[in-house]
């Protein structure tokens, strides 16, 4: 058994070292906001944070985790009220929506790190995440609105 601790919560979950954590997250914890898009890291449908920082699950070894917090798209917010998730749905981003699990969690690793990006900014923080409906100008629309609510405190 191997203790992490998930979106806040501690679980238990009984999993080889070895596991993909997009595997022990969809498959033991029944989270499957993560999505899996080509399991080599290269699409970023699979996008969470540890400790902030945003990886590819698809790739990352439950051996890896370790004590480090695991955020999952359900666990950025409870309602939906993230400045990220806000502005995805004020500017109506997703066409498929497959990816944009992914995105939001590149985009709010990007907001914590760079309050106000540029649009160099969000270009170079984004690039890991493909959209294959191509709404990448909506995604950067979005993420200067994030900046922007996140300025203002609901």
């Amino acid at each position: 058994m191997t203790t992490l601790k998930v979106n806040g919560r501690e679980v238990s979950v009984d999993a080889a070292a070895d596991t993909p954590l997009l595997w022990v997250l969809r498959d033991h914890l029944n989270l499957t906001g993560t999505k899996f898009g080509c399991g080599r890291a290269l699409c970023g449908a699979c996008t969470v944070h540890l400790d902030g920082e945003p990886v590819r699950a698809c790739v990352t070894p439950l051996s890896a985790v370790g004590t480090r917090a695991i955020t999952t798209i359900e666990g950025l917010s409870a309602d939906r009220s993230h400045p990220v998730q806000r502005a995805w749905m004020e500017i109506d981003v997703p066409q498929c929506g497959y990816c944009q699990s992914g995105q939001i969690m590149s985009a709010a690793a990007l907001l914590k790190r760079t309050p106000q990006p540029s649009d160099a900014d969000i270009d170079a923080a984004m690039a890991g995440n493909i959209c294959r409906c191509g709404t990448y100008p909506r995604i950067r629309r979005a993420i200067h609105r994030a900046a922007e609510l996140a300025k203002v405190k609901p």
